[in-house]
């Protein structure tokens, strides 16, 4: 009950004053804030309230607070333009392609493919299209140092308070969804049973059974994605700050990276060091790239020589897709790309996916999200997709290192490591459903496509 209270205060607080400054000041754009402090926490914050209420509606309350903020934000942006004919409306290639797969979406919502309902297939295009309202209203965020401040301040906070959330269920050895009625929450709500040795899911668990944690997030798949984000962030300020601003930055690395260490996600891993070589181009630190192979070469041998059987199995296992995780992957893949090739114009949204809207018994793939979206909207959709991310990367990579203004270079450059760094997750899971993650990267390249093309059209005021 005592914290659910607290809950319910720190939600009114933020509530009020996102309200305050999207209603009467104008700034729909402080949307993203209200997101970045209320998704990492949403899962846990509706069990905790089913726990203590046992209300489905008292959940439905909190379960639709961040589409409210996100709508909100567009209403705000429509409402606070003094002439929208007057707004120069000169669209990117990254614009055009997130339009392009929105539309597809929708034409697949009301186009009667598939055996998903009308109102699964509206609650699936719902999210793909908040996601989209996110992205705009990046691409249309004033920004000034101060807010700048706060968004970077936010990452840090989520990063730092994910750890020490992490140390205290290590410290009682228990999950913390253990003690927020995690599993009622889900059997009741989202009708899935607990599972694994913990009574939560397989995911609260590594084949050897030992515990993954997630801290506060979902579960520990997406702790493991988010703290690409805060760590990416810590890196680029502790790189482009005076040297005795050190201490934060590395705090926030070391963090990010110990939470990764718990969650115990081994496509996030493999993602982190992927991104680490990601960023060693980025800024030609090739000594770095030199260090990372001599401790690739470093970990081989031990695992050949030195490391006990069970890890040797372990890694073997995992390399040759033959653990059970890997497996279940690979099958994933076969039957997605089966229905791909069967149908390549797709077979209708709701009918692939880990959300809530996709039925079990109507499911086709699930754990690829480029997959994902070929077998839903057949190969087009997919392709649009991948596009929509090479150029998001493109684009955010132009802007850290074409602009003057040091706070929107680091939005451009966590925007890109971040994206690179979830290419990897995005083939083991349904990682756009990870909102803190996928929802705040969104808002970071739209911005960058609005700096870029102030940068590129100096003499249009485009926000």
């Amino acid at each position: 009950m005592i914290a659910l209270f607290i809950i319910i205060i720190a939600w009114a607080v933020l509530m009020q004053f996102t309200l305050k400054q999207m209603i009467f000041k104008g700034k729909y754009e402080y949307a993203i804030f209200f997101l970045m402090l209320f998704l990492p926490f949403y899962t846990t914050i509706l069990s905790l309230t089913y726990q203590v209420t046992g209300s489905p509606l008292a959940v439905n309350f909190f379960q639709f607070q961040k589409e409210l903020i996100v709508l909100l934000g567009l209403v705000g942006f429509v409402a606070y333009q003094k002439n929208l004919n007057d707004y120069p409306w000169r669209l990117h290639i990254v614009d055009k392609l997130f339009l392009a797969f929105v539309g597809l979406s929708f034409l697949f919502m009301l186009l009667p493919l598939g055996e998903a309902s009308f109102v699964n297939r509206a609650l699936y295009f719902k999210n793909l299209l908040i996601p989209g309202i996110v992205y705009f209203i990046g691409r249309n965020s004033n920004f000034s140092q101060e807010d700048y401040k706060r968004f970077f301040t936010i990452v840090f906070f989520i990063a730092i308070s994910a750890f020490f959330v992490n140390v205290f269920e290590t410290a009682i050895d228990t999950h913390l969804q253990s003690l927020t009625g995690y599993a009622r929450y889900m059997l009741d709500i989202q009708d899935i049973e607990a599972s694994g040795h913990f009574g939560l899911t397989w995911t609260f668990e590594t084949s050897a059974v030992t515990k993954r944690l997630a801290s506060f997030f979902s579960d520990p798949l997406e702790l493991a994605s988010s703290i690409l984000l805060g760590f990416s962030a810590g890196l680029i300020f502790f790189l482009t700050s005076d040297r005795k601003d050190w201490l934060l930055p590395t705090i926030v690395m070391f963090t990010s990276f110990a939470s990764l260490l718990f969650a115990a996600s081994r496509a996030a891993f493999l993602a982190f060091f992927v991104m680490i070589f990601f960023i060693a181009l980025v800024f030609k630190l090739y000594k770095l790239i030199l260090t990372g192979a001599a401790g690739l070469v470093a970990f081989v041998l031990y695992v050949l020589f030195f490391a006990s059987e069970d890890f040797y199995y372990f890694v073997v296992d995992t390399l040759t897709f033959q653990s059970t995780s890997s497996v279940g992957h690979v099958i994933e893949w076969v039957l997605a790309l089966d229905s791909m090739v069967a149908n390549p114009l797709g077979i209708g949204l709701g009918m692939s996916g880990n959300v809530g809207s996709v039925e079990d018994e109507l499911r086709v793939g699930g754990e690829n999200q480029f997959l994902i979206y070929g077998v839903q909207l057949g190969w087009l959709g997919m392709i649009l997709y991948i596009l929509m991310l090479y150029y998001a990367v493109r684009v955010s990579l132009r802007v850290f290192r074409q602009s003057e203004n040091v706070m929107v270079a680091r939005i451009g450059f966590v925007a890109a490591a971040v994206k690179v760094g979830m290419l990897l997750p995005l083939f083991t899971a349904n990682a756009e459903v990870y909102a803190y993650v996928a929802w705040t990267s969104w808002w970071m390249v739209g911005h960058s496509v609005m700096a870029y093309q102030k940068i590129a059209y100096p003499k249009l005021a485009l926000s």
